[in-house]
């Protein structure tokens, strides 16, 4: 295990912490106590053995060809109804950093990147990103985040279910330079964190719901009930999803229960 410190011009200092192979990225870091709560932790990992996706999912990725890693904070200063502003801030941040892998003569790639409700990123209807977001509630306080990700970088082959996964080779035609990739989300990730701690949490999740996979369109979608019709219409601040359905009603679904028909 190697720990380095880094500071992105003005943004928080981070503290990173390189792994070759660990169960995950997220339950190393719900076990390390760091010496300075005011800097973020970063953990990177060769190979998870037991790679975790949100509920029972799991998260395919070879060895020494993605990105998968952890962030860990103590966002005592946001409001613990408005903690989803971390999962904006993670989310923009990593559709910023891919997107600039992006830079090429297919210039129309990048407007295909988009966040998937609540914290996906898409290219197209194809998932590059995943993230599994894990709270420690102290009262009413949100006493640490520790936020993980996988992103798919140089895989090209995928061995799981996952019905739509999709790689940045993939969709380039070629490897990609991780380091690269990982620091473009930590240099916006730690100026977006640093809006958080100057209260721009409006500005944040307005740049969110521009980015959003299908808002304003009419889509099939699938709940507790079966499916339906509808139009994604708005993201709460809180993190509740607003669709629209065919009859004009209303829908509000917390995360886990609707999803998209892809």
């Amino acid at each position: 295990m190697t720990e380095k410190h880094f500071c992105l011009d003005d943004s928080p200092w981070f503290r990173m912490v390189e792994l070759e192979e660990v169960t995950s990225t997220n339950d190393f870091l719900k076990a390390y106590r760091p010496l300075d709560e005011r800097r973020i932790t970063l953990v990177t990992a060769e190979y998870q053995t037991t790679g975790r996706g949100a509920g029972q999912n799991r998260w395919e990725s070879r060895r020494g060809e993605n990105l998968v890693f952890s962030l860990m904070v103590h966002p005592r200063h946001i409001p613990a109804e408005r903690i989803f502003v971390l999962s904006e801030v993670l989310a923009l941040a990593i559709r910023e950093a891919v997107v600039h892998s992006l830079h090429s003569p297919l210039f129309t790639l990048h407007q295909e990147m988009r966040i998937k409700w609540p914290n996906d990123i898409y290219w197209g209807d194809r998932k590059l990103c995943g993230m599994l977001i894990e709270n420690e509630l102290r009262g009413s306080v949100v006493e640490r985040c520790v936020l993980g990700v996988g992103i798919n970088v140089n895989q090209t082959t995928f061995e799981s279910d996952a019905p739509n996964p999709v790689s940045l080779a993939q969709i380039l035609g070629h490897e990609v330079e991780r380091r690269f990739v990982l620091e473009g989300v930590m240099e916006h990730f730690t100026c977006y964190y640093g809006w958080t701690e100057q209260g721009r949490l409006d500005e944040l999740h307005e740049m969110y719901l521009s980015h959003l996979y299908r808002k304003d369109e009419p889509h099939r979608f699938r709940d507790k009930d079966g499916e339906f019709e509808g139009t994604i219409v708005n993201v709460e601040p809180t993190g509740y999803l607003i669709i629209v359905d065919e009859t004009g009603k209303n829908r509000r679904y917390a995360f886990k229960e609707v999803e998209h028909c892809i």
